[in-house]
């Protein structure tokens, strides 16, 4: 079982391109600003469901919200205008690929700023940028018991 457990967890950028390419599918192509904020809530939202994150990669709290680095510089060229690379969809588990549907379906359709202003009301993107400055960068990680205290308590309700 443990091992079945940790075959679900997949790579921040295997998200991604899931992420992308269903935008792309559905005529509604992502920015690297929109991505960062769907993997962090398809991360955030595993950590409450399943108890387990998603992928391993951590996720940072930025002046403009949570960023996955290793996601952002892949796309970094692509700025604020929309990944115009279309990656295949990934060969996920059905559980993986329902719960990434599930996150398109509920933020897929917000903008990249209703996304960003929506992360930065929540607890756990506040809780890791306490005592920082609003605009002032900063490296400083969400944590994954953060994210899934916060969600767990939005759930069914």
């Amino acid at each position: 079982m443990a091992i079945e457990e940790r075959s679900r967890v997949i790579t921040a950028q295997a998200a991604a391109d899931f992420v992308v390419a269903f935008s792309h599918q559905h005529g509604d192509p992502v920015s690297n600003l929109k991505l960062q904020k769907l993997l962090y809530y398809a991360q955030a939202w595993h950590l409450a469901i399943h108890d387990e994150p998603l992928f391993r990669d951590p996720i940072q709290a930025w002046v403009h919200g949570p960023v996955v680095p290793s996601v952002y510089q892949h796309y970094k060229d692509w700025a604020w205008k929309p990944i115009e690379d279309t990656p295949a969809i990934p060969a996920l588990d059905q559980r993986t690929n329902e719960h990434l549907e599930e996150v398109m379906g509920t933020y897929g359709t917000m903008t990249a700023y209703g996304l960003e202003l929506l992360t930065h009301e929540e607890a756990p993107w506040r809780n890791a940028r306490a005592g920082i400055p609003a605009d002032e960068p900063s490296n400083a990680v969400i944590s994954h018991e953060d994210m899934k205290a916060f969600y767990r308590s939005r759930m069914n309700g």
